[in-house]
């Protein structure tokens, strides 16, 4: 059995009486996409920026390729890539300029053209980094964290500022670093992201890892049930609608409710008699599978943007 790309144990930092990272332990094997989630304030920043060497531990073991991220120098920066969420980049260079220099800085680089065509910014390739719309910049911070062909890639929510086409387009391209060996680090705040990319997810909150386990399993091991989601806006609380008949649980976010029922007709039986002797229209009804999404809800009780 190959030795984990990243091992973690026991992981700690503090800001004054604040503890960002609680002991936190996992590892991550090679060629794997990893993801993790959390709401704001979870941990998850700060437990990357540990790994990536930008962040010192306070506490805790780490091992990144076999080094240490906070010793190590050239080897490391060698076989990893980081795409932070925000980058500040020359506004006047243009975008295969910005590449080249971003290569330059390496032994072994990709080939600038294959890049800009890779990300699908063929047709910005002579634009100015201040032109770049959101979605273009993020790509081109993608395009960045791979131009010297590393081992191990860090992507910071790197979907962020995408329309659902350009999203979907870079799903296909991790899905592409995986193909060639890459292991891949993710944040996100797009549940259907982790999903479809990570073979693994670690759900963090208050500076902890709370679970740990491969998309698909999480909704197994959190639901059996489907569910049936409305919106409503009046007379019915999450209380009412947990008292329901088969309902296992409610969760109820404005006027959106969602229960989650072991018996379907049973339960939209109940549901409809409940609306009707209160009065309250039901509208956009449906009945689904369970998601990732409904597993961090009933694991943290927000909602990843939170």
């Amino acid at each position: 059995m190959s030795t984990p790309v990243i091992q973690v144990r026991d992981l700690r930092k503090a800001y004054g009486d604040l503890q960002a990272v609680a002991g936190v332990s996992f590892e991550v094997a090679e060629g794997e996409v990893f993801g993790m989630l959390g709401p704001n304030g979870a941990g998850k920043t700060t437990t990357v920026e540990i790994l990536e060497g930008l962040r010192i531990r306070d506490s805790g073991e780490v091992s990144v390729l076999g080094m240490n991220p906070a010793t190590s120098g050239r080897d490391f920066k060698r076989l990893v890539g980081v795409q932070l969420q925000q980058v500040a980049l020359y506004p006047r260079l243009r975008v295969h300029e910005v590449i080249s220099l971003f290569g330059s800085f390496y032994e072994q680089q990709a080939e600038t053209e294959e890049l800009i065509a890779l990300m699908g910014l063929e047709d910005r390739r002579n634009a100015r980094i201040a032109e770049l719309s959101g979605g273009q910049a993020q790509r081109l911070s993608v395009a960045l964290a791979v131009v010297n062909m590393p081992r191990l890639v860090f992507l910071d929510e790197p979907s962020t500022g995408m329309d659902p086409q350009a999203r979907r387009n870079l799903w296909d391209i991790i899905e592409g670093f995986k193909a060639r060996g890459m292991t891949v680090v993710l944040t996100t705040h797009y549940m259907e992201e982790a999903e479809r990319l990570c073979d693994r997810v670690a759900v963090m909150d208050h500076g902890r890892i709370i679970a740990l386990d491969s998309p698909s399993a999480l909704v197994r091991e959190n639901f059996a049930e489907d569910a049936i989601e409305f919106v409503s806006n009046d007379g019915l609380s999450e209380h009412d609608l947990g008292e329901l008949a088969a309902v296992t649980s409610a969760a109820s976010q404005g006027s959106a409710h969602s229960i989650f029922s072991s018996d379907i007709p049973r339960t939209m039986g109940s549901l409809l008699d409940l609306a009707q002797e209160r009065g309250a229209p039901l509208e956009g009804m449906r009945v689904r599978h369970a998601t990732l999404e409904d597993v961090f809800l009933k694991l943290t009780g927000r909602t990843l943007r939170d």
